[in-house]
């Protein structure tokens, strides 16, 4: 059967590729620092199971010490120039897309015909994992067409997973660390002891200011996570069940729904949530770091107060 740990053996040899041609860059000052790195990750993915929580843990220590002392920096792999990119794209056109819709095209067949064809009673892989292991076959079907197709040199892919990774730098693999993060403070039961604290303050019956409070803190914990998935599970045990469900007889479809839309407007005001604000400067390389978040406050905070609007007007609250 394909387990959810197979899949984690492709990702860490990309990782482990990208370490080691990290460690052979001469021209990057901090190659040393960036094949520390990412190595840290290959032996995360490959050797997770292994090295057991309290190793993982020393691991992800490891990477923010690495990241957080400047130690990782970007490197110049080889790869295309710009005009080699240029004749590419008039050569090839929109074309050149294909590779990349390969592996959702992949992702979505397999998914629906391991779920509404016999092939699903098979049993070849692991319940509800067969959308992972299309999209990982997804990629490697994509890699194939790139190679028959265009013929790059053999160490290309990880040459430019090198080039990306560099540029978005530690950013990269932030989106994990915070969903861990979102299962850390379920664990620890910080949703009960926000909720005590916020029972304490609101006064009894305040329908309106209990919503504030929980489509705010959706947004605020978002921020703090960089995911809304991680902060739902917080603010659900602290607000969102207790009090606008059990005490106030609230929709849970429209509470829950409306909740996580409250938390995506901190999602788009928030450095944390790398993948959406962070890593878009990065690759389209402004000027500003920041300057994506800047230009969507002005629309989060509207939508934040619509949020607020839409739960108190139509979530059934008594």
């Amino acid at each position: 059967m394909i387990t959810l740990t197979w899949l984690y053996v492709p990702a860490g040899l990309l990782f482990a590729g990208v370490a080691l041609r990290s460690a052979l860059d001469r021209s990057n000052a901090k190659r040393f620092g960036n094949a520390a790195f990412w190595g840290l990750m290959a032996l995360s993915l490959l050797a997770g199971d292994l090295i057991g929580d309290f190793g993982n843990g020393l691991l992800v220590l490891g990477l923010a010490a690495l990241a957080g002392f400047g130690l990782v920096g970007r490197g110049h792999p080889a790869t295309t120039t710009e005009p080699e990119r240029e004749a590419f794209s008039q050569r090839l056109g929109n074309r050149l897309f294909l590779p990349a819709l390969v592996i959702p095209a992949v992702a979505l067949v397999g998914t629906l015909a391991w779920s509404y064809t016999p092939l699903g009673a098979t049993g070849w892989i692991e319940p509800k994992r067969e959308t992972y292991v299309f999209l990982v076959l997804g990629v490697l079907l994509a890699l194939g067409v790139i190679f028959a197709w265009l013929r790059p040199p053999a160490l290309a892919p990880v040459e430019e997973g090198r080039r990306l990774l560099d540029a978005i730098g530690w950013a990269a693999v932030l989106p994990q660390l915070l969903a861990a993060l979102g299962a850390v403070f379920a664990a620890a039961g910080v949703g009960e002891i926000v909720g005590a604290g916020v029972r304490s303050v609101i006064p009894e019956g305040s329908v309106f200011l209990t919503v504030c409070v929980f489509a705010l803190g959706m947004a605020g914990f978002t921020m703090i996570m960089g995911n809304a998935f991680a902060a739902f599970p917080v603010m659900a045990a602290a607000i969102g069940v207790p009090l606008l469900i059990a005490d106030y007889g609230g929709d849970p479809a429209v509470i829950g729904a409306v909740g996580m839309l409250a938390g995506f407007c901190g999602t788009l005001m928030t450095p944390m949530a790398a993948n959406f604000n962070l890593v878009p400067a990065a690759l389209l390389e402004l000027k500003d770091q920041y300057g994506v978040i800047r230009a969507q406050i002005p629309t989060a905070l509207p939508l934040l107060a619509a949020q607020i609007a839409i739960l108190y007007l139509f979530a059934g609250l008594m």
